[in-house]
């Protein structure tokens, strides 16, 4: 009997010592993603699987979270050392972090040459070598309006002209509600990056003589404008004023919902768009809302990157050269209508819809709307900090716990400050 015993143990001490070995060559690195098209969040997911799969060894922990925690949490963490390996991000000032990947690359010049130029979007000068590969842009973004078709149509009120300015478009959106009895007329992303492509239209300057310079007299002029709009109920109050501090807040599930006229967002939304709204009513993009300095569409991107903290980084850099492989961005391109960092010969976008077609192609052409200004602002150090105290401020002043001449100042503070600590850590 204890012979039987020691030889059941001696097995069953055998198998742990075995699964100890097996879980110690198991590298296990944390991808975070984020994105507002759920099918996306689901395909990334099976595609971390199939990396796994091919890479016997290698396990990808896939942590879907939501744009505000990733955003407010993920730079904390990084500064502490701790976070994921790898992290789907839209704030350049996370340059620092980065991991450069090409030394460990199979083949790096190939994926530099695939992703071209985009690549250039993730370095910061001074920050990061010029010929580094901290992973890639996973899309390309422009800011424009989407209008519900079926209400214009049914107010008798013409969609907004390509060259309508911000205020045109906001009256209009009016008029259709009223008509209607819609509930929203019109509204934007909680987002100062969503708050930002008006501003550049009336001709606000975002940074002077190397330092960040807001509100200036057309920025003020902006921000008195849709506090009027939220006056006057164009701009429901409730859209911005029911989230606290800086939050990011999506709206387009109101859209969906055909409680909004008009919904200011971007790109990424028109393949959610397509598969959630169908037909339940028509819909479009118009152009980029113009102001005194011209018709501005916001631009802005997503990346992949990998981070310096990693324990693992030759599989980082495998997992992202996967990721980033022309096959898997044709895909991503063609099946949730990206418009990819790489250069993907002529992708052919799965729109199903007449409205998601109509839709793309107001955006392709408005990508020669974007002015340079706001490029170079996007990749500018403490950028996302100025956009974090615009919402907080915009908030403030829209449920009237600040008057119009007090946001202007607490903005001129707070941009101070920033200026200050961005001197500080040069």
């Amino acid at each position: 009997m204890v012979k039987l015993f020691s030889g059941v143990s001696a097995l069953v001490m055998a198998s742990i010592a075995g699964l100890s070995a097996a879980q110690a060559e198991t590298r296990t690195i944390t991808f975070l993603f984020t994105d507002d098209d759920q099918g996306y969040v689901q395909r990334m997911s099976e595609l971390s699987k199939e990396f796994e799969a091919a890479n016997p060894g290698v396990k990808i922990n896939f942590v879907s979270s939501g744009y505000d925690a990733v955003s407010k949490q993920l730079p904390v963490q990084l500064a502490v050392g701790e976070g994921p390996d790898l992290a789907k991000i839209t704030d350049w000032q996370l340059a620092p972090y980065y991991l450069d990947m090409r030394p460990y690359m199979k083949d790096a010049d190939g994926f530099a040459k695939l992703h071209g130029s985009s690549l250039e979007q993730l370095r910061l000068p001074g920050v990061n070598d010029p010929k580094s590969i901290n992973g890639y842009m996973a899309s390309q973004t422009l800011n424009l309006p989407f209008v519900n078709k079926t209400l214009f149509e049914q107010a008798g009120e013409p969609l907004p002209a390509p060259t309508a300015k911000f205020s045109e478009i906001v009256e209009a959106s009016a008029r259709v509600a009223k008509a209607t009895g819609v509930q929203i007329p019109f509204t934007m992303d909680r987002s100062g990056h969503r708050f930002s492509g008006g501003a550049f239209a009336y001709g606000a300057t975002y940074v002077k003589d190397g330092k960040f310079s807001f509100p200036d007299d057309a920025a003020k002029k902006y921000i008195a404008d849709i506090f009027s709009w939220t006056q006057n109920g164009s701009f429901p109050k409730e859209m911005w004023g029911a989230a606290g501090g800086s939050q990011y807040k999506n709206m387009g599930d109101e859209f969906v919902n055909g409680n909004v006229v008009t919904y200011l967002a971007g790109n990424w939304m028109v393949n959610p768009f397509q598969n959630k709204i169908g037909d339940a009513f028509e819909w479009t993009a118009i152009n980029a809302p113009c102001g005194e300095a011209g018709c501005y569409a916001m631009p802005g991107g997503t990346a992949i990157v990998g981070f310096k903290r990693t324990k693992y980084p030759e599989d980082v850099a495998h997992f992202v050269e996967f990721l980033g492989s022309e096959k898997v961005q044709r895909e991503i391109a063609e099946n949730y209508v990206v418009l990819t960092g790489a250069e993907i010969v002529d992708p052919q976008y799965k729109l199903k819809s007449e409205d998601a077609k109509a839709a793309m192609k107001v955006f392709l052409d408005n990508k020669k709307n974007v002015p340079q200004a706001a490029r170079d602002f996007e990749r500018a150090k403490g950028g996302s900090a100025m956009y974090q105290q615009i919402v907080q401020r915009m908030s403030q002043l829209i449920v009237g716990e600040l008057t119009l001449d007090q946001t202007y100042k607490v903005l001129e503070d707070d941009v101070a400050k920033i200026n200050e600590a961005v001197a500080v850590k040069k």
